[in-house]
């Protein structure tokens, strides 16, 4: 039993980070760190979920909402700060819970996100296709339905039916691309996620700047709607309802931490990147949420497309900036789709690297130095998926895993700091163990809220991936050998 819960020693991962046999290219400065982090945040939901939820549960007071959730989401990055601080070492969660928990929940966590990144890379690739097609029809440029729809639709009632489609193309070829060009190395990728994250933000500033001149201060009054009389639907359950639902809005920022070990100086620059996009996420999320209310009465935000909606509303003045608002949303979802395949392959690599998977996967190229088979296999499955299956039936299982990490970052910071308070910490969790308390009561609540059949999907999700534990990973263990060296010797 002592074996599963065996735990990675902090001396040897710093070893391994800077001279051990799968390292790589240190070339992330903290603003690369700040930009991967905004990249990955910043995507869809800023330009449909905020009008979604004011419309249907917390109307201008879903302000208040994002401020809750940026809270919450605050408890676990102030987690995850201090561990990318004392564990330089891609992997993220994983990685922390092999060196405070043990092995076993190091492959569980390890596990989880490989379905979480997976699984959000080829959801937010159809996303992208969506506004791709709706771009181009804008432009005149028809796409044949059969080339950029999924074969098969999903509805919880009747499952997979076949559509007639062919393939999801877009999808499929932004996924081959941005793999391709993750494969060519670590500074490339930031380079074009800078551009990218210039140009969403961009977009979003403009929508702020210019639609503030248009907001009508009656339109957020009454500020917090009356309940109806159904939990959740206005009032401050209603409040409390749009913070459940934003908060998924949030999630990403922890993929910064799968990037530490091609961070130049991570103890101290992976805390500002991961605290400092939040705060910057959360800011623009909530200057969108007041601007739109402004402009448009809450009840009318319930729309695919709720910042074009306000743009209408405002008149033919602001009519240019309804095609940048979608070219935003498109460049918004490239840097997510390039940041969850950029930390996907990072997982699998640390978790070859302690030889739980293949080796293979923590192979690296000579000159790139970074894990270009974790990214071929990342892209080309993400792909498969992408092209294949509808955004409902890949889409339900992203928030769970992440709130999962988030859970288990949070309940492991408490574990460190009782099993091994010498370790030096450049940035510590404050209020310990308060933070990390609510950080799992946020997180665990949020999980408790989803539906049955994304549990279900967990459980047996997880259920093959201990099989695979005990059957490949428990044995070819790294940790599993040298312990075997330690009693040989002895």
């Amino acid at each position: 039993m002592e074996k599963l819960f065996r735990t990675k020693s902090h001396t040897q991962i710093l070893l391994d980070a800077e001279n051990g046999e799968y390292h790589l290219s240190r070339a992330l400065s903290a603003f690369d760190l700040i930009l991967l982090g905004i990249g990955c945040v910043i995507g869809a939901g800023i330009f449909v979920l905020t009008g979604t939820a004011a419309a249907n549960y917390a109307g201008p007071a879903i302000v208040i909402s994002f401020i809750i959730s940026g809270l919450a989401c605050a408890f676990a990055g102030l987690c995850y700060a201090e561990f990318a601080s004392m564990i330089p070492m891609a992997g993220s969660a994983y990685t922390y819970a092999y060196v405070s928990i043990g092995e076993l929940f190091a492959w569980i966590i390890g596990w989880d996100l490989v379905l979480e990144y997976l699984l959000g890379a080829s959801t937010v690739a159809v996303g992208w296709s969506a506004y791709v097609t709706s771009f181009l029809k804008d432009l005149g440029v028809v796409l044949p339905a059969q080339l950029c729809n999924a074969p098969f639709d999903y509805s919880p009632a009747s499952g997979l039916v076949a559509t007639g489609a062919f393939v999801n193309l877009p999808a499929v070829l932004v996924v081959a691309g941005i793999a391709a060009l993750l494969m060519l190395g670590i500074k490339q990728s930031a380079r074009f996620n800078a551009l990218i994250v210039l140009v969403k933000v961009s977009v979003i500033m403009l929508f702020i700047a210019f639609g503030s001149h248009f907001v009508n201060a009656a339109n957020w009054h009454p500020f917090v709607p009356a309940n109806t009389g159904e939990f959740g639907h206005f009032g401050l359950s209603g409040i409390l309802r749009g913070a459940a639902v934003v908060f998924f809005a949030y999630i990403g920022f922890d993929a910064v931490s799968t990037a530490a070990q091609e961070a130049k100086n991570p103890q101290r620059d992976m805390p500002i990147g991961i605290l400092v996009s939040l705060t910057i996420c959360a800011i623009l999320y909530i200057a969108v949420a007041l601007v739109m209310t402004g402009i448009l009465p809450y009840t009318k935000l319930g729309v695919a497309s709720p910042i074009a909606a306000a743009i209408d509303a405002a008149g033919p003045t602001l009519f240019w900036l309804r095609p940048l608002v979608k070219f935003g949303a498109i460049m918004g979802l490239s840097s997510v789709i390039l940041v969850l395949i950029l930390g996907q392959s990072r997982i699998l690599f640390s978790m070859s690297s302690d030889w739980l998977l293949p080796k293979v996967f923590a192979k690296t190229g000579k000159k790139s130095r970074s894990p270009y088979v974790a990214t071929l296999v990342t892209g080309f499955v993400a792909l498969l998926m992408a092209g294949i299956f509808p955004i409902g039936f890949l889409g339900e299982m992203v928030s769970i895993g992440s709130l999962l990490a988030f859970t288990m970052v949070c309940a492991s910071v408490l574990v460190l700091r009782k099993t091994k308070p010498e370790i030096k910490r450049l940035f510590r969790t404050p209020w310990v163990p308060l933070v990390p308390i609510l950080g799992i009561v946020f997180s665990v609540g949020q999980m408790l809220a989803l539906p049955r059949d994304t549990w279900i999907r967990l459980v047996v999700w997880m259920a093959i991936g201990i099989v695979i534990y005990f059957a490949y990973g428990r044995h070819s263990s790294r940790v599993h050998h040298s312990t075997l060296q330690n009693e040989n010797k002895s």
